[in-house]
């Protein structure tokens, strides 16, 4: 039977650090006040797990194994937040900046494309299923310094589209 059934792991198998979400190198990490916030919650909830796993009845293999795992999650967690540069909201900016509600709409005459809201976030806070877009991602390169009014052009799976920039709010 194939190992991949089985659910013990070989005590000699390295222990797997789910890597965090990419910022390209030399890139400095933004981040908004609340993604900060939410990094500083996610290393309280891992420093809790590692205290229960430490404090817990497994076996040592297993203990040693996870207690790795933690560690080297905890680790990396503390990295991004070292390198976190905040930024704070912008007093009423007129383009398209970091912290930015960008609200999209179709260009008049194609009504059939949805509005769109997209919030410009750190790559951490980052989630498209809920309009949170990391500063890296190609389609906020396109938008940045834009204002109201102005074109985008967005990539999408059949081609592209171009979408007007309705609204910048902070």
């Amino acid at each position: 039977m194939s190992s991949a059934f089985l659910k013990n792991e070989p005590a000699d198998d390295p222990v797997v650090i789910p890597a965090r979400a990419p910022l390209p190198p030399g890139m400095i990490n933004y981040v908004t006040p609340h993604g900060l916030t939410l990094l500083r919650d996610e290393l309280t909830e891992l420093e809790s797990e590692r205290a229960t796993v430490s404090a817990g009845a497994l076996e040592e293999r297993d203990r040693s194994r996870q207690l790795a795992e933690l560690n080297g999650r905890i680790g990396l967690l503390n990295q991004r937040i070292a390198t976190a540069k905040v930024v704070e909201e912008h007093p009423a900016l007129d383009e398209v900046r970091f912290g930015a509600t960008v609200t999209l709409k179709p260009r008049p005459g194609k009504t059939n494309l949805p509005e769109r809201k997209l919030n410009i976030v750190g790559v951490d806070e980052a989630d498209a299923n809920h309009g949170l877009i990391a500063f890296t991602a190609p389609i906020v390169r396109t938008m940045q310094g834009k204002r109201v009014g102005d074109p985008v052009t967005v990539p999408t799976r059949t081609g592209s589209i171009t979408l007007v920039i309705a609204a910048i709010d902070y």
